[in-house]
């Protein structure tokens, strides 16, 4: 958990830990495996499962503002090699301004 929450301050110095602890228990088992608990940012089809998945049916986000948010964090990440799928989710979550909601 600790390791989560220190990268996700890499982003956000005031980041709330136990936001960051509902986004890993959120995401389960898919932390567990290398690959799927990293986001791959030129992968079209990875990015449409973000919006789908954690934009609209976790943070009922669609459309444009789900991209844009997507693209924004994209954006920010773009020089980190290994994209976490905690802070990638976190950072989303941020941009819509949803974090009170999770």
């Amino acid at each position: 958990m600790t390791d989560y929450l220190a990268d996700v301050k890499k982003y956000d110095a005031n980041a709330d830990e136990a936001i960051v602890s509902k986004i890993v228990k959120h995401l389960g088992i898919a932390l567990r495996n290398r690959d799927s608990s990293l986001v791959s940012a030129s992968d079209p089809e990875e990015l449409a499962r973000v919006k789908e998945k954690w934009c609209g049916k976790k943070l009922g986000v669609t459309g444009a503002a789900a991209d844009n948010a997507v693209d924004a964090v994209c954006k920010t990440l773009a020089a980190d090699r290994s994209k976490s799928r905690v802070t990638f989710y976190y950072l989303v979550a941020k941009e819509l301004g949803k974090l009170g909601d999770l």
